[in-house]
């Protein structure tokens, strides 16, 4: 039998990193922002949280999901700038365009960084190194923005490479150096390794990634169970489990899709109340169909001044993803829960428990069904063009308010949506 004369390609995964991206694009919009310590969330007196910070304001301690108040403190010359969510996701479908002219197999990780596999791609684009920088140039000549490109055989590799690139470089980890590259950096810096992971690893003495290598396996998974044998070979540059589970471009589920707002000024007025309420479940309404998504539990957040905070769910017979539906059942639970008078800090409303399909058999619900279901997507198209805010329910115009900024906005391109 002749042998095969197909080449066999290392594994080779780019991480793409936006470098700074919120400010960075207010910095096109306003370029007197350049080279100055920014806040971007929000005014320094709203009760909201950091969604990004320059690189200026990030050496005075400041950091994404701080409290902008805590962030005024901190640096009090920074300049605050209110999100522009709008803004943010047409330059992330720029991004989204730049990358998909390298590889088929794009995943966007969040609406500033994505994975591609690269793997075979060597005669399309020359080595990983050549490839990189062809990517790192284009970036920057078709969006105006800087990004950080990670090179490795893994997607955690890739991952802790572009962080030690930035700001706006490139970094490739050679095959077989991956152990030797992650010995010295801390084990915080391991994906999925939090502040309480963190705690019970120094516990142990195991200060970098390093220690952690020395462990043996079965000790690690006998104090933190299957956590611990993904950390064993996290600590190999291995994509094992946690946030690696699947392969580029796959198909990732959410648990949950959930929006919240904080007011500024506390609440007990019922009306504004419920009109917030409204504009969440429209919110969350918008994600699911954009997954196409259908929940069969909502859940209801509430916060009151003095922190207290409950919450309360409830689930359909019949899964759903229009917004009145939801908004109906997570009125019933503020209704139901809320201390009348008291003055509410926060609202949010949670989706949970999906499928990819109702069971309606009832004709004539159906048929009204279909009816929001036409109306809400000629609604989606609306704010696809316009904005989020372009368009809404009437009874929602007095809850309006500013959409937060985050990572995972919906219309996120390339993402794999459900068949």
């Amino acid at each position: 039998m002749a042998a095969s004369c197909q080449p066999t390609y290392a594994r080779t995964i780019f991480h793409v990193d936006m470098d700074a991206f919120f400010v960075s694009v207010e910095e096109l919009f306003d370029p007197s922002l350049k080279g100055k310590a920014v806040v971007v969330g929000g005014q320094r007196n709203d009760r909201g949280v950091v969604s990004a910070a320059s690189y200026e304001a990030r050496k005075f301690g400041v950091h994404s999901a701080m409290p902008l108040r805590t962030a005024a403190k901190m640096c009090p010359h920074a300049l605050f700038v209110d999100g522009h969510p709008e803004r943010y996701r047409e330059c992330s479908e720029r991004v989204y365009h730049v990358i998909g002219t390298f590889s088929p197999q794009v995943e966007m990780a969040s609406i500033d960084e994505a994975y591609l596999d690269m793997t075979g791609t060597e005669r399309l684009h020359g080595p990983p190194l050549k490839a990189a920088h062809t990517l790192h140039e284009r970036m920057k000549a078709e969006t105006r923005l800087n990004c950080s490109v990670g090179i490795g055989t893994s997607r955690l590799i890739a991952k802790v490479s572009s962080a030690q690139a930035k700001p706006n470089g490139v970094l490739w980890i050679v095959p077989g150096e991956e152990a030797r590259f992650l010995a010295p950096l801390e084990v915080r810096e391991i994906p999925g390794v939090g502040k309480v992971m963190e705690k019970h690893l120094h516990e142990l003495g195991i200060q970098k990634v390093g220690d952690l290598a020395r462990f043996e396996e079965s000790e690690l998974e006998d104090r933190f169970g299957k956590w611990g044998l993904a950390l064993a070979g996290k600590a190999r540059g291995e994509d094992a489990g946690g946030w690696f589970d699947s392969e580029v471009g796959a198909d990732i589920t959410a648990k949950s899709i959930s929006h919240e707002h904080t007011y500024n000024d506390d609440t007990a007025d019922v009306l504004q109340l419920e009109a917030t309420l409204i504009r969440l479940s429209e919110m969350v309404g918008r994600r699911l169909r954009e997954s196409n998504f259908y929940a069969r539990t909502i859940q209801l957040k509430l916060r009151y001044k003095d922190f207290t905070t409950i919450t309360r769910a409830h689930s359909f017979p019949v899964p759903t993803q229009l917004d009145t539906e939801i908004f109906e059942q997570v009125r019933g639970l503020f209704r139901k829960n809320w201390k009348k008078g008291i003055p509410v800090r926060l609202l949010g409303v949670q989706a949970s428990s999906f499928t990819t399909g109702t069971n309606q058999i009832d004709l004539l619900e159906a048929t009204r069904q279909q009816r929001w279901k036409d109306a809400l997507a000629a609604a989606d198209r609306l704010r696809d063009k316009f904005g989020e805010s372009s368009v809404g329910l009437a009874s929602g115009l007095r809850g309006s308010f500013r959409e937060r900024t985050h990572e995972n906005p919906a219309g996120l391109r390339g993402r794999k949506k459900p068949k």
